[in-house]
């Protein structure tokens, strides 16, 4: 990999996608095609150096427009969300395998050298995350197959298109496992937000309103890890440089509870709220957190941005724009 190779990055008008065309930019690339869904409008992170381009990547044609000349394909397109969205929109999630087959396709027809999937901890056998002191999950724990259903399916399918493409196909294939990456520029409202970037706007909206009681799904001792966007993209640069072409655990080890979580952003807020627990909302999994050994053997890294380091950085950024009103937040 080097700045002179030509970029595409699918989804990239969404929360990871934009950091990494930011990453991209810092680093010298200058031919950077950026493909949403989304209007040009709405993306998270917008930048004019770039080819900018909204399209539909479910359809054969777009996906060969979209790869057209380039060398690199870094793919993040999927309808997806916090557990929320995930469990009530099973069919929407399952969909987006059709944006990882046409671009995979695409992509050995276009002459694409390297490719990059966004897959994630949904993946996992859900029997092993029954308990919420759960030890981390291996890459291996994927099998027997038993993923979150919808959206942890579509993933392990698309993992498998990946890996068949690069043995019939030779298309040289990196997969990282994403682990509830949050941080600035993502989503925080309107049913798409993930835990930490949800209790970053309630505990905010309680700072501005006066109001202390904020609603938690569950009992608030399901445990999970959250790794900050930051590490996730040095992860995936760490990733795309080596040679391993097997799914990898991209997540911190830092495992908490989502009580432990409000505590955290709590102390940052200088508030303390009191949590009305809402027993029959969408919970997910019991306990996940990430084993990181085989990416700690494989690349002499892991994640290592404390929660809350990470957290104070979110929190700011929410509390700004809930302040300016940019957000249609109440």
């Amino acid at each position: 990999m080097h700045s002179e190779s030509k970029v595409l990055v699918a989804g990239g008008g969404g929360f990871i996608g934009g950091w990494i065309v930011n990453s991209l930019l810092k680093k010298g690339y200058k031919d950077i095609r950026v493909v949403d869904i989304k209007p040009s409008s709405n993306w998270y992170q917008r930048f004019e150096e770039v080819e900018n381009i909204s399209m539909d990547l479910r359809t054969e044609n777009s996906a060969k427009i979209a790869t057209k000349g380039i060398d690199i394909v870094y793919n993040l397109a999927a309808d997806m969300g916090g557990m929320g969205f995930i469990e009530q929109n099973k069919a929407l999630c399952m969909l987006s395998v059709l944006i990882n087959t046409n671009l995979l396709n695409a992509s050995k027809i276009n002459g694409v050298k390297k490719y990059f999937y966004a897959s994630s901890a949904c993946v996992y056998n859900q029997s092993l995350q029954m308990e919420s002191s759960n030890p981390g999950l291996k890459e291996s724990d994927a099998y027997p197959a038993n993923p979150e259903d919808g959206y942890g399916w579509e993933k392990l399918f698309s993992e498998r298109m990946c890996k068949h493409f690069y043995e019939d196909f030779g298309l040289d294939i990196r997969v990282a496992r994403f682990h509830n990456v949050y941080g600035p520029n993502g989503t925080f409202v309107g049913g798409r937000e993930k835990a930490p970037a949800a209790i970053c706007r309630k505990i905010a909206e309680s700072v501005i309103s006066g109001n202390h009681e904020i609603e938690i799904w569950g009992d608030g001792d399901q445990t999970r890890s959250f790794t900050y966007i930051d590490d996730t993209i040095t992860g995936i640069d760490k990733i795309m440089e080596s040679s391993f072409t097997e799914p990898l655990n991209l997540g911190s080890s830092e495992m908490v509870s989502i009580n432990e979580l409000v505590s955290i952003v709590e102390k940052i807020a200088g508030i303390k709220v009191f949590k009305k627990y809402k027993l029959d909302a969408p919970k997910g999994v019991r306990g996940r957190n990430s084993d990181n050994t085989l990416i700690k053997s494989l690349l002499n890294w892991e994640p290592n941005t404390s929660l809350e380091t990470g957290l104070e950085f979110t929190y700011k950024w929410v509390l700004k724009e809930m302040e300016k009103g940019t957000k249609n937040w109440s």
